[in-house]
């Protein structure tokens, strides 16, 4: 971390402002050379003009903000370059920078790499830097900023605290076992393992929420084929996602779209219509794909034709259960739909909709949101948002069980240690130099 690293920290292509942050201890010295003038005062913007060291050919005029080291987001020197969002602008800024001695350009993530490393986040607040600029929902910027606000650290450096006493006792009681301690103090131990290890598995058996948040929750429209599915995925996604023929039988294979129900993040899934014989072995495979999604999704909407009643399609009724939706849709081709239409389909109150017009839409809408709510609301308490917490939190329960069968004191120690040091590697307190590159890889330059 001897380098200067520099990049853009806003998006690219044209905007009204850009902004370029340079981290390292060169970071002061740079915009000394790019304003020729006295530094600004730390932490206070300063109106200059840009100019490039090599030939003093004007850049922009812009604001320079300068941070001292350690008051920082990355624990460094950091000057940032707020300028006119133009092309040429940034490119020549950027130009200038490449040319400095010392400096080169930041790698994906070095910026809140370099804060890690510097004790300003634990990795769980890191990772949660990244889902909040992955966010596309509230609920998803709401649980990004609770973990960025170290509401997740704290809970797993607090159990880990817990186990560090914990050991200290099993410790002192192997190491001074003919010293007049007071006795008991492995049985004393006991009670701390056992309710650490109940609040561990209650956090475990959260449904997978906080990852399922982050991923979004997964909905497969099921039907038979023309009942209108993929114009109700047109119609949810308010644009032509999927090709509507009256032909029975076009959708082929799994179409996807990502929405925004409620707040919560769902990646709806078109289907291929479901019938019992397919016309050729593209349609067979397109069912089985459609099979295959219902098994997995997290919740299902099946939707049946209503011009079709009394005769409901058999296949799609099979797949209903507690995660489904049920759709009577074209009931704009049923004028007589009030009285002809089920009151249950399968033990499950229909919605009724017509596509084409959008009546009964936002009934869906609000049905999905319910059934979103369900599985992706979480509690007061943090949730665990990546499978990598997740393994480590197994990994660490799998060890206070074995601490508290362990036939001998030494052994129930070690466990104990092999515990802590799991939860250590969530917080990055303890082996995780092997994980680094994985974590930061997926950011984006400039944070």
């Amino acid at each position: 971390m001897t380098a200067t690293i520099f990049a853009l920290a806003t998006a690219p292509g044209r905007s009204g402002v850009a902004v370029v942050r340079v981290s390292g201890p060169d970071a002061a010295a740079t915009l000394a050379a790019l304003t020729t003038r006295p530094l600004p005062e730390p932490r206070r913007a300063a109106l200059v003009t840009l100019r490039d060291p090599a030939t003093g050919d004007p850049l922009d005029d812009a604001l320079a903000l300068r941070f001292v080291a350690p008051a920082s987001f990355t624990g460094e020197d950091v000057v940032e370059l707020h300028l006119h969002g133009g092309r040429a602008v940034v490119a020549g800024v950027i130009a200038a920078l490449a040319e400095r001695p010392g400096l080169r350009l930041a790698e994906p993530g070095e910026f809140t790499r370099r804060a890690f490393e510097h004790g300003k986040l634990d990795l769980t607040e890191a990772e949660a830097v990244a889902d909040l600029i992955d966010a596309e929902t509230t609920a998803q910027r709401r649980q990004a900023l609770r973990q960025m606000d170290g509401a997740l650290g704290r809970l797993y450096d607090g159990w880990r605290d817990r186990l560090t006493r914990a050991l200290a006792h099993l410790e002192a009681d192997i190491d001074f076992a003919d010293e007049d301690l007071p006795g008991g103090v492995s049985d004393a131990v006991r009670p701390v393992i056992e309710t650490l290890r109940a609040e561990i598995a209650a956090h475990l058996n959260d449904g997978g929420r906080g990852e399922r948040l982050r991923e979004g929750l997964h909905i497969a429209i099921v039907g038979a084929p023309n009942a209108g599915k993929s114009s109700l995925l047109n119609a949810l996604a308010r644009r032509d996602a999927a090709i509507v023929s009256a032909r029975a039988g076009t959708t082929r294979d799994v179409i996807e779209v990502q929405l925004d129900v409620g707040g919560y993040p769902v990646v709806l899934a078109d289907t291929a219509g479901l019938r019992e014989a397919a016309a050729d072995e593209v349609e067979e495979e397109g069912i089985r794909r459609a099979r295959d999604r219902a098994a997995r999704a997290d919740v299902k909407v099946a939707v049946f034709d209503a011009t079709a009643l009394p005769d409901l399609d058999p296949t799609t009724i099979a797949l209903i259960d507690g995660d489904t939706v049920v759709v009577l849709n074209k009931i704009d081709a049923c004028p007589d739909m009030a009285a002809v239409a089920p009151p249950t389909i399968a033990g499950a109150v229909p919605v009724l909709l017509s596509a084409r017009s959008g009546t009964g839409l936002r009934d869906l809408e609000e049905r999905l949101t319910t059934f979103s709510a369900d599985r992706l609301a979480v509690g007061s308490a943090p949730s665990l948002t990546r499978a990598r917490h997740r393994a480590a939190l197994e990994e660490c329960r799998v060890a206070l069980d074995r601490a508290l069968t362990a036939p001998l004191p030494e052994l129930a120690a070690e466990d104990v240690r092999l515990a802590s040091r799991a939860l250590g590697r969530i917080t990055g307190r303890v082996d995780v130099e092997d994980l680094l590159d994985i974590i930061f890889r997926d950011f984006c330059i400039g944070k």
